[in-house]
């Protein structure tokens, strides 16, 4: 969301944060998590393994090093009980891939000053991989070395795939041609990183060299569709020049306007003011053919026939339908940082806090907006498009981690049945990393030889995606009559190194209590 602005006209408005990112903390060497070991093994769990199917279990399964080696139904074999240097005893527990989030930022430091907050976060949830779209934004940034330092597992961290947004980061001048676009793309491919995050700042000409330049480079290409620049080109023009990805909701609905060409504003309609812009952006609802309209299905059909990707990021915009629920959610008083919430309050130039008179008009507005946007996200993963996860945390009231587990939610509320769900959350996002570069992803399932990228949950999280919030789920204990706090992940395994869960969780208490107490 943030670095819209920084290719648009509303640059200004984010330059002094830009300039404030290159402060940011290294991130510290890792302390956290144990191993890998010669032999692990994850003890009779239920598995849920990723690909769709059913779960099944007890099952052990059996890591050596970061490889996943063996899976034994009912229970591994006693002789390699025997021979293993840890067992972790999983018995009334789902095990699951680790979670892929697609859109990934890190704070700056009005913030989050210290990357390995939302490091931790994510790990708390059982996010083992991200993908950065920028994870830091200006030249100069860390993005390559933390992802280096996140392979080699010197710091506590998911995996991390940096993308670098469309012009940025280097000194070779303002992307003024079709030659200069593909100078870019083969600068950013060289340096390292692993796609671009496009807007449609530039026309179609630039766009259209570019995507054709990163697909020879092996690069994946994610586009933020923004009203300034959606009349040179929506999701539909996007998707025809090859764009890879879709995030947010940007350029659908200005794909599927019913009367006009371009979107009606009303009088007095400013985009560099935030309340204007967001509340504006649901009445696109009112704009648009109704779901199944012929106009509509065409849509999806072209959609489906481009291959794109869709990572809604649903979780980003909740808000809009209900600041006041949003801003006392259960684990802003122990896991968000006082810097982070006193960013999310309504601002006048923070981008995303923007609910400075946000009326009931303006909730219900976007409640309408959302019945549209998940009826066309659930049609088009029906009829066989490719649904990811994606958080966008760091905004709106949206931080690290939770954000993650609140979109798992929210696909399920557009209509994705639980199994769908964690496929989006495991194998697609993981697919969508690495189908650009022409490879098999070595994560996103359980499968013999994949990487040992694994959360593990008390219950069963098909029954109730809450029991994967840090915070757990409440409910009465009908035996002792107690309430109880339930749920929670157990331990994230990345790379065959177990972290504990909670103990992350612990470390994240301490920095807020620490910021609170300065």
């Amino acid at each position: 969301m943030k670095f819209a602005k920084l290719v648009l006209a509303a640059a200004a408005m984010l330059g002094a944060g830009l300039a404030n990112a290159q402060s940011m903390q290294p991130v510290p060497d890792r302390t956290e998590g144990e191993g890998p070991y010669p032999t692990l093994i994850v003890s009779g769990a239920t598995m849920i393994e990723g690909s769709g199917a059913p779960p099944m279990g007890p099952v052990d399964i059996v890591i050596e090093g970061n490889r996943i080696t063996a899976i034994h139904g009912g229970g591994a074999p006693a002789e390699v009980k025997a021979g293993a240097a840890r067992i972790l005893d999983a018995k009334g527990m789902t095990v699951m891939p680790g979670f892929v989030d697609t859109h990934g930022h890190n704070g700056d430091p009005s913030k989050a000053a210290q990357p390995s907050y939302g490091y931790k976060l994510w790990l708390a949830h059982g996010v083992t991989s991200v993908r950065g779209v920028s994870f830091y934004f200006g030249p100069g940034q860390p993005d390559l070395s933390d992802a280096q330092r996140s392979r080699s597992n010197t710091i506590t961290a998911p995996r991390l795939f940096p993308y670098a947004v469309f012009g940025d980061k280097w000194d070779g001048g303002a992307i003024d041609s079709e030659a200069k676009a593909r100078e870019w793309v083969r600068w950013a491919k060289s340096r390292g990183f692993w796609g671009i995050k496009f807007f449609n700042s530039h026309g179609a000409d630039i766009l259209g060299a570019a995507l054709d330049e990163a697909e020879k480079q092996g690069l994946g290409t994610v586009s933020h569709l923004a009203q300034p620049g959606v009349q040179r080109v929506n999701a539909a023009k996007a998707v025809e020049l090859g764009m890879d990805g879709i995030t947010h909701f940007y350029g659908h609905f200005e794909s599927l306007l019913d009367e006009n060409a371009l979107p009606r504003y009303p009088k007095g309609y400013n985009y560099f003011d935030e309340q204007s812009r967001f509340g504006w952006v649901a009445r696109l609802a009112d704009q648009v053919v109704e779901p199944g309209n012929e106009q509509w299905d065409a849509y999806i059909d072209h959609l489906l026939d481009s291959g794109v990707t869709l990572s809604p990021t649903f979780n980003i915009y909740s808000a809009s339908r209900d600041v006041m629920a949003a801003k006392n959610r259960d684990w802003h008083a122990r896991y968000t940082l006082p810097s982070l919430m006193d960013f999310y309050a309504p601002s006048a130039t923070n981008h995303g806090s923007y609910y400075k008179d946000w009326s009931t008009e303006d909730e219900v507005a976007w409640r309408k907006f959302y019945r549209y946007w998940f009826d066309l996200t659930k049609e088009f993963h029906r009829r066989g498009g490719r649904v990811t996860v994606g958080s966008d945390p760091g905004y709106i009231y949206q931080t690290w981690g939770f954000a993650y587990v609140g979109e798992l939610e929210m696909l399920r509320e557009a209509g994705l049945e639980p199994l769908e769900v964690i496929r989006a959350a495991t194998v697609s996002g993981a697919q969508e990393i690495y189908d650009p570069r022409g490879e098999t992803a070595p994560m996103g399932t359980i499968q013999v030889g994949k990487l040992a990228d694994l959360v593990i949950v008390p219950g069963n999280p098909l029954d109730n995606l809450k029991l994967l919030y840090g915070t757990g789920h409440t409910r009465l204990n009908y035996e002792t009559g107690e309430i109880e706090q339930v749920g929670g992940v157990r331990w994230t395994i990345k790379d065959g190194i177990v972290y504990d869960a909670p103990a992350l969780l612990e470390d994240v208490a301490r920095m807020v209590e620490e910021q609170r107490a300065n």
